[in-house]
């Protein structure tokens, strides 16, 4: 499929065969217009379209060419906080509800693959949590007796994960866990809803959203849905100018795929408890060969660009473990939303009309989130009620711990001292061919990027979200916004949000 979220490439854009779709040429109305053709915007139609609901799907790019194109597909109620972390953030029955959903969103996944006869590759295995080194072991047994209180009573501890080479010790195995292919899975659905009367279109770039007694959602080209309600499944909403942007984080996280003889590693999921973690999976590359897919290396989304360095580091983490690896085939990188308490907000948009929804802060588990999403938003747009609303609601403040909360919003603001800086070069001559580079222009900054074929594009490097300046990304050729995760691509277009607009560019570009 064609990239539209950066330059390198996942598995899945190489395994899936994704449907093109209309452009849109007309005003149009619907009963829901979703914002957004990832996991949970997908998801979402779906499970209307089944509820009788006419919907309509706009995606500024391809059916899941954002980040849903860019995840390791890891289907788990093992969330990236431990769940005696979110008891002391959620309570125990928060908790409880957590671990209930996420199991949902699996047991969801499944049943629509079989429904729907969605060849996607599901598959139910087991998944172990193991912790770096033995100090930690405390740690393991802290999660064992939570994962029983939230009613995962069939977590156990054991003496290693089923690794040959590799001795993880003591660690905690969560049956029926699952994983997939996001991308055949998307496929799918787009098939499934188109059937029942959906309509998806692509290539459309929404730049206004108006809630209300009937609600406006206007794109680049002058075309108008009018629709009851509006969901925005943009990873991160383009619908809101900044409060839900203080609640949450982005982060690049790092993945390589390496070749391994089949069945020379379980078939399971691995994950370990340092910060940022490591996440493991297989993928049936061929009789011969399975895919191994490691992920990791976090970091803030523009506050780094040294991909080679972290991409060595996950192959020497890698190759420690697994011997057996062998040739890197595939590496690629994906942008992750991180929420202050753990789980993702889902629900009616804080201080936008009653009928425009969000979906956002998927915390590195954006597979399940996104499903959740579907069957949540569902049920608060048809008024039923949900025990899971109160809990994802995105008005929520959270109770407890907030010091990561303020040190990220910390982080934040010391971003607008890049204002002050010089640039990366201070001449655009020292820019080469394929490269990018921020240069300061009198009292402002300009993201100019020169092309393989030697020709100069300027833009302004000010954020149009809140006037952050970017960073270029070279692993991506992106330019990233170190403040709250917008990304443009080398043209100025936005590739994904908060940002609507695109960067502006300069009188000589």
């Amino acid at each position: 499929m064609q990239n539209d979220s950066g330059k390198t490439i996942s598995i899945w854009m190489t395994t899936a065969e994704v449907p093109e779709q209309p452009v849109l040429t007309e005003n149009i109305y619907a009963d829901v217009c979703i914002i957004g053709a990832g996991i949970a915007g997908m998801s979402t139609a779906y499970i209307l379209t089944r509820q009788g609901k006419s919907v309509v799907v706009l995606d500024d790019g391809l059916i899941g060419g954002g980040q849903t194109a860019r995840t390791t597909a890891h289907l788990s109620n093992a969330l990236s906080y431990r769940y005696y972390e979110l008891e002391q953030i959620h309570g125990k029955e928060g908790a409880k509800v957590i671990a209930q959903s996420h199991t949902t969103a699996i047991n969801t996944i499944e049943a629509i693959a079989t429904q729907e006869n969605i060849n996607c590759d599901f598959e139910r295995l087991d998944g172990y949590l193991f912790a770096p080194d033995l100090k930690s072991i405390d740690d393991i047994q802290h999660e064992l007796e939570a994962a029983h209180r939230v009613g995962l009573t069939d977590v156990e501890m054991v003496k290693k994960a089923p690794l040959t080479d590799f001795d993880t010790g003591v660690c905690l195995r969560f049956p029926r866990q699952g994983q997939f292919d996001p991308l055949k899975y998307l496929a799918g659905l787009a098939e499934a809803i188109q059937r029942r009367g959906g309509r998806i279109y692509t290539r459309a770039h929404v730049e206004k959203i108006q809630g209300g007694l009937l609600a406006r959602v206007e794109t680049s080209t002058g075309q108008v849905v009018t629709a009851d309600a509006v969901v925005v499944a943009t990873n991160s909403p383009i619908s809101n100018l900044a409060s839900m942007h203080f609640k949450q984080a982005p982060y690049i996280t790092f993945v390589i795929a390496l070749k391994v003889p089949h069945g020379s590693v379980a078939k399971a999921l691995y994950w370990d408890t340092i910060d940022p973690y490591h996440y493991v999976r297989l993928q049936k590359l061929d009789d011969e060969y399975d895919l191994l897919i490691v992920g990791g290396e976090d970091h803030k989304t523009g506050q780094a660009d040294d991909a080679n360095a972290r991409y060595a580091r996950l192959q020497t983490w890698t190759r420690e473990r697994f011997p057996m690896a062998q040739e890197l085939l595939f590496h690629w990188s994906g942008q992750v939303m991180n929420s202050d308490d753990g789980i993702a907000y889902i629900g009616k948009n804080p201080f936008d009309e009653d009928n425009v929804y969000i979906v956002t802060g998927d915390t590195g588990i954006g597979m399940t989130h996104g499903t959740i999403a579907g069957i949540l938003l569902t049920d608060l747009i048809l008024e039923r009620k949900n025990t899971w609303a109160e809990l994802y609601d995105p008005s929520r403040v959270r109770v407890g711990g907030v010091s990561d909360f303020i040190s990220e919003n910390v982080n934040v603001a010391t971003q607008y001292l890049d204002w002050l800086t010089p640039g990366d070069v201070d001449s655009v001559e020292k820019i080469a061919p394929g490269k990018g580079a921020v240069i300061r222009n009198g009292l402002t900054k300009i993201a100019a990027y020169r092309d393989e074929k030697g020709t100069l594009h300027q833009h302004s490097a000010i954020c149009t979200h809140l006037n952050c300046i970017v960073a270029w990304n070279s692993l991506e050729n992106t330019w990233d916004c170190p403040c709250h995760g917008s990304r443009f691509d080398t043209q100025g277009k936005v590739i994904n949000g908060p940002a609507i607009n695109g960067l502006t560019p300069t009188v000589d570009s």
